[in-house]
């Protein structure tokens, strides 16, 4: 007797899930290949930068893509785990993975302050909030040079040895690390965003009043995800110091948090990799037409206002369009 399919097309479903996960699983098996690869056709230092950024505009998706928080001072847990990273390396004496956990777990605290303060207001307001405490530690990075090193930043940061044994001095050895924290950190922020966590984070974007109703308690959703959000910025800026052995002023200014926007927006905010795209893109065009010198900020805002007008998706965003799944 044949069998006989439900009325409400739960199969379907179920069937357009399971193409969903398997398109998913063969990007991120694609990314790991690119990842092997990458290396051998590319300068490493080059290729880091572009994994660095792409986990910094990953933290930043995770925000204001599936949080719907939009943050202006982004830089500040970028920055400041960078700093900390750099002093613990340099000043510590820290194996390079203890600074680097330093600096995250430093960047993840910064966020549970600055996030328990900023989402008391929605909107353009925490928006703003989150620009001023930014601001803040700008100040801060600047008018404490002992620590951070003033206008000259902390130069000359040890990478050294991970565990003890592996000597990162090569920039082919310290690459395979980078590589499997940028993986790491995409698989967490994929893990996030699909867990039940991140179903209801999506369900307060879309309609917080509703999410309220149902019992959910809205702001502890919000800052636990600013938290998270924080934690993966900061891992990158920690990653960041380690591979320029350098942290800067520049790390902490506002101009990094409109560069992370411009990142995820390129590459399609609310995307699962449109912010790698984005971070390639942004990074390729910094390095590649460096010899034009101020001009290289003007192309980036003419396409960035192109993507506003004309490819609001972002890159990723128009493609999952196209084939009619998320990317």
């Amino acid at each position: 007797m044949a069998d006989v399919l439900p009325a409400d097309g739960s199969v379907t479903h179920a069937a357009a899930d399971s193409g969903t996960a398997s398109l998913h699983r063969n990007v991120m098996i694609g990314i790991a290949i690119a990842l092997v690869i990458a290396p051998f056709v590319a300068y490493p230092v080059f290729v880091m930068k572009v994994l660095c950024f792409a986990l910094f505009a990953l933290a930043f998706n995770l925000l204001l893509g599936y949080g719907g928080l939009l943050s202006f001072g982004h830089a500040a847990y970028f920055g400041m785990a960078s700093y900390v990273c750099a002093y613990a390396a340099k000043h510590w004496g820290f194996n390079p993975e203890f600074a680097i956990l330093a600096g995250t777990g430093v960047a993840a605290l910064l966020g549970l302050v600055f996030g328990s303060l900023a989402i008391r207001r929605q909107g353009i307001y925490f928006a703003m909030i989150t620009l001023a405490l930014a601001q803040m530690v700008f100040f801060f990075s600047l008018q404490t040079p002992r620590f951070t090193g003033g206008e000259d930043g902390i130069q000359a940061v040890p990478r050294g040895k991970l565990f003890g044994m592996i000597n990162l001095a090569d920039d082919r050895t310290l690459y395979w690390v980078v590589a499997l924290i940028f993986m790491g950190g995409l698989l967490a922020f994929y893990r996030i965003i699909h867990s039940p966590f991140g179903q209801v984070c999506k369900a307060i974007r879309d309609n917080e009043p509703r999410a309220i109703s149902l019992g959910y308690r809205a702001n502890q959703y919000k800052l636990a995800v600013f938290v998270l959000s924080a934690m993966l910025a900061g891992l990158a800026g920690s990653t960041k110091a380690i591979v320029f052995q350098l942290a800067s002023l520049t790390d902490v200014h506002w101009s990094m948090s409109g560069e992370v926007v411009l990142m995820t927006l390129v590459g399609g905010l609310g995307t699962i990799f449109g912010p790698i795209v984005g971070a390639l893109v942004i990074v390729s065009m910094q390095n590649f037409l460096a010899t034009l010198g101020a001009w290289v900020t003007v192309i980036q805002g003419v396409i960035f206002v192109l993507c506003v007008l004309l490819f609001r998706e972002g890159i990723l965003g128009v493609i999952a369009k196209w084939i009619k799944k998320p990317l």
